[in-house]
């Protein structure tokens, strides 16, 4: 039977800092999707070839399989050119991390030329919502090697022999990445309603 001792001692603190990863895969993701997204929405809203360019490349964005855009870039690359993992499985993110900010950054930016400002802040937790999905989603790179949670989960399950203790082990993992993710989410609820409830407020005073 898996030990208190053994989970304390040696798969928490192996898990902690593979999850530590996942946040930062996910943090890289997140910040070159602002960059990208919000110039595919400019060039969306400014319209003519360059907004539908811009379109077309949203929606292929936004279909991408990060497996497959994660092998295609680590076969890709020229010789003598290479990433490391994190960033590898940062990058296979990007094609969703970018769509969502432009689909998102669209809508700001229509709040913005209305003149709601209220409008546009929704943005921002909008965006937080992706960095949650890119964390949960960076647990791709357990299939290249890259040493984030679900590697730790998967490398200290094959030390156990019973299926019992590996069960308790997924529930702990599950547990470690669930329960933040879910009161951020839970979170991000409350403040888009919040924001919700004053943009509908206001919207007969500024008409």
């Amino acid at each position: 039977m898996i030990s208190v001792h053994q989970v304390v001692s040696s798969f928490l603190p192996s898990l902690l800092e593979g999850m530590a990863v996942n946040f930062e895969i996910a943090g890289i993701a997140i910040v070159l999707g602002l960059v990208l997204g919000l110039l595919l929405a400019l060039a969306r809203l400014r319209g003519g070839p360059s907004g539908t360019l811009a379109a077309s490349a949203i929606t292929l964005m936004r279909a991408a399989p990060t497996f497959v855009v994660m092998f295609f870039l680590l076969n890709a690359l020229p010789r003598g050119v290479s990433v490391s993992g994190v960033m590898a499985v940062a990058l296979s993110l990007l094609p969703y991390s970018a769509a969502f900010v432009a689909d998102s950054g669209v809508d700001a930016l229509r709040h913005v030329r209305a003149g709601s400002m209220l409008g546009a802040l929704l943005f921002l937790p909008n965006v937080m919502r992706a960095f949650f999905v890119l964390v949960m989603s960076s647990g791709a790179g357990a299939a290249i090697g890259v040493g984030e949670g679900i590697a730790a989960i998967l490398h200290e399950a094959e030390q156990l022999s019973s299926l019992g203790d590996r069960l308790i082990l997924f529930a702990i993992g599950v547990a470690a990445f669930g329960v933040p993710l879910q009161l951020g989410f839970a979170l991000l609820r409350l403040v888009q309603q919040q924001l919700g409830r004053h943009l509908t407020r206001n919207r007969p005073e500024a008409s």
